[in-house]
């Protein structure tokens, strides 16, 4: 019997070219980035595996190219119960990552958007991300350390706000837990792949917090970690929130890194002071004092500083709802069909924006109540009936 060759749907393909290249690349690469925006992931794979790239791509392909393991990654992920969230899907959190796709990458290599994220857990990592503060800090706290995270982030957690950090032991840990305790959604960014438990001796704490919240990566399956793999880890903890909070870290600590991401993001960056003779709290000291970070001492004050960012809608009836947006929003809202939907590809093309400018609005306009999604694509939710055409 003579089977024919393997027909890919176009969805399968562009699934395929995202997971080869987290592969190959893993961890950010704002050339690449650039590329795919540029010709599509699909031919920026091909590009990629045939070598016709530019000087600033061949280096960094050039080690893993050939390793094209798409389909059995996806199978493992399968097995895993995890899955692979890429920039085409709904649970994309587009306007959180469209703060690192406008930072400078000369100045910092790091500066780029993830090519996908690997996520074990039932959360949807944009409904998660929408009220989220990252909490950072000490891994060899002390029991000051431990008390203020836990009463902190357990207030924030019951009220609703989603905790995310990177499951290091101390503050990590501490800040986890709190959240899981209180029955609050939590993210554990990984500098690993998310088949792999780091440290060890969080495997259960990992395993709890993929049961019932989110563990995520941007390094495919089997990847250890390493050290660079820490400071790009940073930049996705505070991409992914309202806020960086900081409990306790000593002069040189790691935390400092992800405050410095938060402050490019121009998210807000706070610190809690402790005791002038620790030096667990000699970096949170130095941080406040230079201005790098807010003191604080409370959820209430976090709240203040990190709440969430909403639009304004119009209170008066006689105006429609997309009258209140301006920008790219306006443009977005007025590309989709009173009746029907639309896929993001269609939006472009009737708005005349990049793809990625319209995946980075419809989130927010989301949030908004104004629009919503399934699998046709997105529609209005306001003033506007669903029908069966486009």
């Amino acid at each position: 019997m003579v089977c024919g060759p393997v027909v890919r749907t176009q969805e399968q393909e562009r699934l395929l070219a995202w997971v080869y290249l987290s592969r190959v690349l893993q961890g950010p690469c704002a050339p690449l980035s650039a590329l795919v925006e540029r010709v599509g992931v699909v031919e920026a794979a091909r590009a990629v595996r045939e070598c016709e790239l530019p000087d600033s791509l061949r280096g960094p392909t050039e080690q893993r190219r050939g390793i094209d393991r798409a389909e059995r990654d996806l199978e493992l992920m399968d097995r895993l119960g995890g899955r692979v969230v890429t920039p085409d899907d709904p649970e994309w959190p587009a306007w959180r990552m469209v703060g690192l796709s406008q930072l400078d990458a000369t100045r910092d290599p790091g500066a780029a958007a993830p090519l996908v994220l690997w996520a074990r857990g039932p959360l949807s990592l944009l409904a998660s991300s929408e009220r989220a503060l990252a909490v950072v800090g000490a891994r060899c706290s002390t029991g000051y350390g431990e008390q203020v995270t836990a009463e902190i982030t357990g207030d924030l957690a019951a009220r609703g706000w989603t905790i995310v950090s990177g499951a290091a032991f101390g503050v990590d840990g501490t800040a986890h837990r709190a959240a899981l305790a209180c029955g609050a959604p939590t993210i554990a960014v990984l500098a690993c792949g998310v088949d792999r438990s780091y440290p060890v001796a969080h495997a259960r704490l990992l395993t709890q917090i993929a049961e019932v919240g989110l563990v995520i990566s941007e390094y495919p399956p089997g990847v250890p970690a390493r050290k660079h793999h820490f400071l790009a880890r940073n930049r996705l903890i505070a991409t992914l929130a309202d806020g960086v909070l900081v409990v306790e870290a000593g002069l040189r600590s790691g935390a400092r890194n992800t405050v410095k991401w938060a402050r490019r993001l121009g998210r807000p960056a706070l610190a809690v002071p402790g005791p002038i003779t620790s030096a667990s709290s000699v970096g949170c000291h130095r941080m406040i004092r230079e201005g790098e970070a807010l003191l604080v001492s409370r959820a209430e004050e976090i709240i203040d500083e990190a709440g969430p960012l909403q639009l304004s809608l119009p209170s008066d009836s006689a105006h429609t709802p997309g009258d209140a947006l301006t920008g790219d929003e306006a443009l977005v809202y007025a590309a989709l069909p009173a009746v029907g939907s639309r896929q993001p590809v269609e939006l472009a093309q009737h708005c005349d924006l990049p793809p990625a400018a319209v995946r980075a609005v419809l989130p927010a306009l989301e949030l908004a109540g104004l629009i919503a999604s399934d699998h046709s694509g997105w529609f209005r939710t306001s003033g506007s009936s669903r029908g069966d055409g486009r």
